[in-house]
């Protein structure tokens, strides 16, 4: 490990990974699918946003000089890109067919994760599964601390964003972000089911906020 690195970097560079790995399996499936324009959408992305920094170690690529700069970098344009790329499938003639393709996609990739760590921790209570929850989402970097909890028992744990790091990027790409958290919600409740069937997640509105929680069933 680099002097100039800690885990947090790698934490951090780890959930990147993460997003990427999502961006790329919806290109793969649009390219499979004649009506959308994925090659040439995928190509446009990387000439407006940059190309993702793939599965490498991060101490090949960082800028030890702007660790934290380097990385919000890296968050912004996987945001951007994979922002991009989800409106201009929705946008399209099916769009609307292929939301539930888009939600099948983050469902398949919530549960392989879940199943990942089935039986690694002892969940005793539900937020031991946001933490492990957390080692996965993309919600800008550590300090922004968004996260904020509403309820933590024994039985419940619920938070919700005190501020939406997302908007920004999906406005950028004249995309609703509403999208953004309908997928989400889709990959968080599927990772919660495959990774203890002693929990379930549901998402509600309250006072304009999206209260999250994980509830013992």
């Amino acid at each position: 490990m680099s002097k100039f690195l800690g885990k947090i970097h790698y934490w951090l560079f780890d959930k990147i990974a993460w997003f990427e790995s999502l961006e790329q399996e919806i290109i793969d499936w649009g390219k499979g699918k004649s009506d959308l324009s994925m090659l040439q959408w995928e190509k446009e992305a990387i000439e407006k946003f940059g190309a993702p920094v793939g599965r490498v170690a991060l101490e090949d690529v960082i800028d030890t000089s702007n660790i934290h700069g380097w990385l919000q970098d890296k968050i912004n344009r996987a945001e951007l890109r994979q922002a991009f790329i989800i409106t201009k499938v929705i946008d399209s003639p099916n769009g609307e067919n292929y939301k539930e393709d888009l939600k099948n996609i983050y469902k398949s990739q919530g549960t392989e994760a879940g199943a990942k760590h089935k039986g690694e921790y002892a969940l005793e209570t539900p937020d031991e599964i946001f933490n492990v929850i957390n080692n996965y989402i993309l919600e800008g970097m550590p300090c922004d601390r968004v996260n904020e909890v509403s309820e933590n028992t024994k039985d419940v744990f619920s938070w919700f964003a005190t501020t939406c790091l997302h908007t920004q990027y999906w406005n950028q790409v004249q995309g609703n972000v509403s999208n953004f958290y309908a997928l989400r919600e889709e990959w968080t409740r599927a990772f919660v089911e495959a990774l203890s069937e002693e929990y379930a997640y549901e998402v509600k509105d309250e006072n304009g906020h999206r209260l999250n929680t994980i509830y013992r069933k």
